[in-house]
Protein backbone atom coordinates (compact mmCIF):
# COMPACT_ATOMS: atom_id res chain seq x y z
CA UNK A 1 0.00 0.00 0.00
CA UNK A 2 1.39 3.29 -0.79
CA UNK A 3 2.26 6.36 1.86
CA UNK A 4 -1.12 7.91 2.57
CA UNK A 5 0.54 11.21 1.68
CA UNK A 6 3.29 12.21 -0.55
CA UNK A 7 6.84 12.93 0.82
CA UNK A 8 6.02 16.66 -0.59
CA UNK A 9 2.17 17.08 0.89
CA UNK A 10 4.64 15.68 4.27
CA UNK A 11 6.96 18.50 3.77
CA UNK A 12 4.39 20.77 3.75
CA UNK A 13 2.28 19.84 6.96
CA UNK A 14 5.82 19.20 8.70
CA UNK A 15 6.60 22.92 7.73
CA UNK A 16 2.75 24.27 8.89
CA UNK A 17 2.70 22.04 11.75
CA UNK A 18 5.87 23.22 13.28
CA UNK A 19 4.79 27.15 12.31
CA UNK A 20 1.83 26.30 14.88
CA UNK A 21 4.00 25.03 17.28
CA UNK A 22 3.14 21.46 16.92
CA UNK A 23 4.96 18.82 18.04
CA UNK A 24 6.27 16.92 14.65
CA UNK A 25 6.03 13.05 16.76
CA UNK A 26 2.61 13.84 15.81
CA UNK A 27 2.83 13.96 12.33
CA UNK A 28 3.66 10.27 10.64
CA UNK A 29 -0.30 9.24 10.17
CA UNK A 30 -1.32 12.62 8.94
CA UNK A 31 -3.45 12.73 5.87
CA UNK A 32 -4.82 9.27 7.24
CA UNK A 33 -7.60 11.08 9.26
CA UNK A 34 -6.06 10.62 11.87
CA UNK A 35 -4.25 14.36 13.21
CA UNK A 36 -4.68 17.82 12.16
CA UNK A 37 -2.08 19.78 11.94
CA UNK A 38 -3.86 23.23 12.15
CA UNK A 39 -6.53 25.16 9.53
CA UNK A 40 -6.15 24.55 5.89
CA UNK A 41 -4.77 26.91 3.06
CA UNK A 42 -7.60 28.81 1.47
CA UNK A 43 -5.54 31.13 -0.75
CA UNK A 44 -1.66 32.28 -1.94
CA UNK A 45 -0.71 36.16 -2.40
CA UNK A 46 2.53 36.82 -4.50
CA UNK A 47 4.27 39.88 -3.67
CA UNK A 48 5.83 42.47 -4.75
CA UNK A 49 2.70 43.08 -6.90
CA UNK A 50 3.09 44.15 -10.56
CA UNK A 51 7.03 44.89 -10.61
CA UNK A 52 9.00 46.07 -13.25
CA UNK A 53 12.50 44.33 -14.38
CA UNK A 54 14.81 45.22 -16.95
CA UNK A 55 16.13 42.52 -19.66
CA UNK A 56 19.20 40.83 -17.61
CA UNK A 57 17.98 42.05 -14.16
CA UNK A 58 16.08 39.88 -11.17
CA UNK A 59 13.22 40.56 -8.95
CA UNK A 60 12.89 37.73 -6.13
CA UNK A 61 9.10 36.99 -5.63
CA UNK A 62 7.57 36.13 -2.24
CA UNK A 63 4.64 33.37 -2.32
CA UNK A 64 2.29 33.60 1.12
CA UNK A 65 -0.02 30.91 2.26
CA UNK A 66 -3.51 32.56 3.82
CA UNK A 67 -5.17 29.97 6.06
CA UNK A 68 -8.79 29.81 7.01
CA UNK A 69 -7.90 31.29 10.55
CA UNK A 70 -6.78 34.75 8.60
CA UNK A 71 -3.41 33.17 9.76
CA UNK A 72 -0.15 34.38 6.80
CA UNK A 73 3.13 32.10 6.54
CA UNK A 74 5.91 32.32 3.81
CA UNK A 75 5.34 29.50 0.92
CA UNK A 76 7.71 30.90 -1.67
CA UNK A 77 10.14 27.74 -1.37
CA UNK A 78 7.87 25.06 -1.16
CA UNK A 79 5.49 26.47 -4.28
CA UNK A 80 5.72 25.74 -7.79
CA UNK A 81 6.59 28.84 -9.73
CA UNK A 82 5.63 29.11 -13.15
CA UNK A 83 5.79 32.12 -16.01
CA UNK A 84 3.13 32.12 -18.99
CA UNK A 85 5.47 33.98 -21.40
CA UNK A 86 9.43 32.50 -20.30
CA UNK A 87 10.24 34.37 -23.45
CA UNK A 88 9.58 37.63 -21.53
CA UNK A 89 10.93 36.53 -18.14
CA UNK A 90 11.51 33.66 -16.71
CA UNK A 91 10.83 32.11 -12.68
CA UNK A 92 13.30 30.07 -10.91
CA UNK A 93 11.81 27.13 -8.25
CA UNK A 94 12.25 29.87 -5.70
CA UNK A 95 10.97 32.71 -7.38
CA UNK A 96 13.70 34.34 -8.27
CA UNK A 97 12.47 36.00 -11.74
CA UNK A 98 14.93 37.04 -14.44
CA UNK A 99 13.72 39.70 -17.44
CA UNK A 100 14.59 38.14 -21.19
CA UNK A 101 12.88 40.44 -23.10
CA UNK A 102 10.58 43.53 -23.37
CA UNK A 103 6.88 42.79 -22.81
CA UNK A 104 4.66 41.11 -19.82
CA UNK A 105 4.29 37.42 -18.40
CA UNK A 106 2.32 36.35 -15.54
CA UNK A 107 3.90 35.04 -12.74
CA UNK A 108 2.16 32.83 -11.28
CA UNK A 109 2.79 30.35 -7.62
CA UNK A 110 0.89 27.07 -6.96
CA UNK A 111 0.62 25.43 -3.69
CA UNK A 112 -1.69 22.48 -2.50
CA UNK A 113 -4.53 23.06 -5.03
CA UNK A 114 -4.46 27.12 -4.12
CA UNK A 115 -2.46 29.45 -6.75
CA UNK A 116 -1.86 33.19 -6.60
CA UNK A 117 -0.50 35.31 -9.69
CA UNK A 118 0.48 39.09 -10.52
CA UNK A 119 1.98 40.60 -13.82
CA UNK A 120 5.77 41.50 -14.55
CA UNK A 121 6.49 44.12 -16.95
CA UNK A 122 10.21 43.54 -18.47
CA UNK A 123 11.82 46.20 -20.07
CA UNK A 124 15.08 46.99 -21.25
CA UNK A 125 16.76 50.18 -19.44
CA UNK A 126 15.91 52.32 -17.25
CA UNK A 127 12.60 54.04 -17.06
CA UNK A 128 12.77 57.75 -18.25
CA UNK A 129 9.37 58.74 -18.30
CA UNK A 130 5.82 58.31 -18.01
CA UNK A 131 3.18 59.72 -20.33
CA UNK A 132 -0.42 59.05 -19.33
CA UNK A 133 -3.76 59.21 -21.95
CA UNK A 134 -6.03 60.80 -22.64
CA UNK A 135 -4.65 64.31 -21.20
CA UNK A 136 -8.60 65.12 -20.17
CA UNK A 137 -11.99 63.27 -20.21
CA UNK A 138 -15.60 63.98 -18.72
CA UNK A 139 -18.01 61.41 -17.40
CA UNK A 140 -20.74 61.21 -15.25
CA UNK A 141 -21.34 59.44 -11.94
CA UNK A 142 -21.26 56.36 -11.67
CA UNK A 143 -19.36 55.85 -15.64
CA UNK A 144 -15.68 54.86 -15.98
CA UNK A 145 -12.72 55.98 -18.04
CA UNK A 146 -10.13 53.79 -18.90
CA UNK A 147 -6.65 55.78 -18.74
CA UNK A 148 -3.30 54.71 -20.52
CA UNK A 149 0.46 55.23 -19.15
CA UNK A 150 3.51 54.22 -21.80
CA UNK A 151 6.92 54.41 -20.24
CA UNK A 152 9.55 56.19 -21.98
CA UNK A 153 12.83 54.40 -21.58
CA UNK A 154 16.40 55.47 -21.83
CA UNK A 155 16.67 53.07 -25.08
CA UNK A 156 14.06 55.05 -27.12
CA UNK A 157 11.72 52.31 -26.59
CA UNK A 158 8.15 52.82 -25.13
CA UNK A 159 6.46 50.11 -23.02
CA UNK A 160 2.65 49.55 -21.56
CA UNK A 161 3.05 50.15 -17.88
CA UNK A 162 -0.73 50.31 -17.63
CA UNK A 163 -1.06 47.68 -15.27
CA UNK A 164 2.07 48.12 -13.18
CA UNK A 165 2.35 51.77 -12.48
CA UNK A 166 0.67 52.77 -9.23
CA UNK A 167 -2.32 55.38 -10.10
CA UNK A 168 -3.77 57.98 -8.01
CA UNK A 169 -6.72 60.37 -8.33
CA UNK A 170 -5.94 63.83 -6.03
CA UNK A 171 -9.63 63.99 -5.57
CA UNK A 172 -11.47 60.53 -4.15
CA UNK A 173 -14.76 62.05 -3.58
CA UNK A 174 -14.78 63.19 -7.28
CA UNK A 175 -13.64 59.94 -8.91
CA UNK A 176 -11.62 56.84 -7.79
CA UNK A 177 -9.06 54.51 -10.07
CA UNK A 178 -8.53 51.04 -9.81
CA UNK A 179 -4.82 49.46 -9.75
CA UNK A 180 -5.40 49.26 -14.13
CA UNK A 181 -5.90 52.84 -14.71
CA UNK A 182 -9.82 52.27 -14.91
CA UNK A 183 -11.45 55.75 -13.25
CA UNK A 184 -15.04 55.46 -12.20
CA UNK A 185 -16.58 58.74 -11.21
CA UNK A 186 -18.16 59.30 -7.54
CA UNK A 187 -21.72 61.09 -6.97
CA UNK A 188 -21.45 64.67 -6.92
CA UNK A 189 -23.95 67.43 -6.96
CA UNK A 190 -22.34 70.00 -9.48
CA UNK A 191 -19.68 70.09 -11.59
CA UNK A 192 -16.36 68.40 -10.36
CA UNK A 193 -12.63 67.97 -11.07
CA UNK A 194 -10.00 65.32 -10.25
CA UNK A 195 -6.33 65.17 -11.35
CA UNK A 196 -4.77 61.36 -12.57
CA UNK A 197 -1.31 60.62 -12.12
CA UNK A 198 0.63 57.25 -12.32
CA UNK A 199 3.86 56.58 -10.55
CA UNK A 200 6.85 53.83 -11.09
CA UNK A 201 9.38 53.55 -8.13
CA UNK A 202 10.72 57.93 -8.54
CA UNK A 203 9.39 58.04 -11.95
CA UNK A 204 5.83 60.51 -12.07
CA UNK A 205 4.24 60.91 -14.81
CA UNK A 206 1.99 64.01 -16.49
CA UNK A 207 -0.72 64.88 -14.53
CA UNK A 208 -4.35 64.74 -16.51
CA UNK A 209 -7.92 66.36 -15.62
CA UNK A 210 -10.83 64.31 -15.06
CA UNK A 211 -14.33 65.74 -14.53
CA UNK A 212 -16.66 64.33 -13.25
CA UNK A 213 -20.46 66.20 -14.27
Amino acid sequence: MTECISRAIRRRVLRRALFLGISALTLPCLGCGKFFAGPPLSSVSIGPPNPTVPVGQTQQMDATGVYEDNSRQSITKESDWTSSDTAVATVSSSGLVTGVSIGTATISAYDLGYSGSTTVTVTDANLASISVTPTSATINPGQSQQFTAIGLLQSGHTVDLTKSVTWSSSNTSVATIDSYGLAVGASVTSLSTTTISAQSGSITSNVVTLTVE
